[in-house]
């Protein structure tokens, strides 16, 4: 059985390059054995996360996010049931937000920068469909 599970998390310290590199790279050598596809986002100080695969190893895959130091408030926005992959192409694909048109994100919200923890899992969810739909994913390597 496929799921999405979809989170949204602070960073401790300033989100750098470096930062989001080590969190990509591994990535990139963990989830394929995993089966593991997904989209992450970040903006200076917040990461919205996507994740699909299998529930067993979406689940445990969450909890160790949970505990990364990398991590705080980590908050579960949305988790589903689905029956096909949204970003099947890629092990971790990544957006930075603050590199976007701000009018995407007022589609969603009510200001023009990225605060997960006040949109709902479903608007959550379409922004980051919107986002894949217009090509600003980027991949590493």
């Amino acid at each position: 059985m496929l799921v999405r599970l979809i989170y949204a998390s602070r960073s401790p310290q300033a989100i750098s390059n470096k930062l989001v590199e080590s969190i990509l790279s591994a990535s990139q050598v963990n989830n394929p054995d995993s089966g593991i596809t997904g989209l992450l986002c970040y903006s200076q100080q917040v990461f919205v996360q996507a994740i699909e695969g299998g529930r067993d190893e979406v689940n445990q895959l969450f909890q160790r996010l949970a505990k990364d130091p990398r991590h705080t408030d980590v908050t579960l926005l949305q988790y589903q049931e689905i029956t096909q992959r949204r970003y099947a192409n890629w092990s971790m694909a990544r957006v930075a937000l603050d590199k976007l048109n701000m009018s995407l994100l007022l589609r969603y919200s009510s200001a023009p920068s990225l605060d997960p923890f006040r949109l709902s899992g479903e608007s959550t969810a379409l922004l980051l469909e919107d986002l894949a739909d217009s090509g600003a994913l980027g991949t590493r390597g």
